[in-house]
């Protein structure tokens, strides 16, 4: 799965309007040059058609729903620079931790206004 998702996030990558990417012919290439208002907003979207299909129930549209929401979260880590192997490390990293006492624990190192 890891190799399928950095196989993705280069083809993303590959869209970038900087490396040839023209937003007249490629989605992501369009996305990308909307800069993060336009990317963040359609995570947005796709983050609330997914729980919409979630309270529906039907197995089919969490699917189709859940892949719109990760390729545009990695469309948002391709604006910022960052690949999909660094979230998968940090889910990593989590693993057998306890979610309450990990929350916890970034609560306490929260930068303080």
């Amino acid at each position: 799965m890891n190799d399928f998702l950095a196989q993705l996030a280069d083809t993303i990558a590959s869209r970038r309007p900087d490396r040839g990417g023209s937003p007249e012919t490629s989605y992501v290439a369009r996305l990308l040059s909307k800069g993060p208002d336009g990317i963040l907003k359609k995570i947005g979207e796709e983050a609330t058609e997914t729980v919409m299909a979630a309270k529906d129930g039907v197995p089919e549209k969490i699917i189709y729903e859940t892949a719109d929401l990760w390729f545009h979260c990695l469309v948002m880590l391709e604006y910022y620079g960052l690949r999909p192997e660094q979230v998968v490390a940090e889910l990593a990293r989590r693993e057998g931790l306890s979610g309450l006492d990990e929350k916890a624990a970034r609560a306490g190192n929260a930068p303080k206004q």
